[in-house]
């Protein structure tokens, strides 16, 4: 595992150390990485919209559907 050293904000600090406080998370990591796996999965689900969009309007994808889905889990 690799370790990360990050300058945020205050307004961002203030934002982690209420999570904290709210017990919404346990620590200042368990924050910062539930943020990014929510990115990611952001990221994934614009992927899909986009490739729905794309069959909608009439271009084919060659692939196997259960590949991409196994990619974005």
């Amino acid at each position: 595992m690799t370790t990360l050293s990050i300058p945020v904000d205050d307004t961002l600090m203030q934002f982690i150390n209420n999570m904290i406080a709210s017990h919404k998370a346990e620590s200042k990591t368990q924050v910062v990485r539930r943020a990014l796996y929510n990115m990611r999965e952001e990221e994934a689900l614009k992927d899909i919209t986009e490739a729905q969009n794309d069959i909608l309007q009439g271009k084919v994808y060659k692939g196997n559907l259960r590949e991409l889905a196994n990619a974005i889990k």
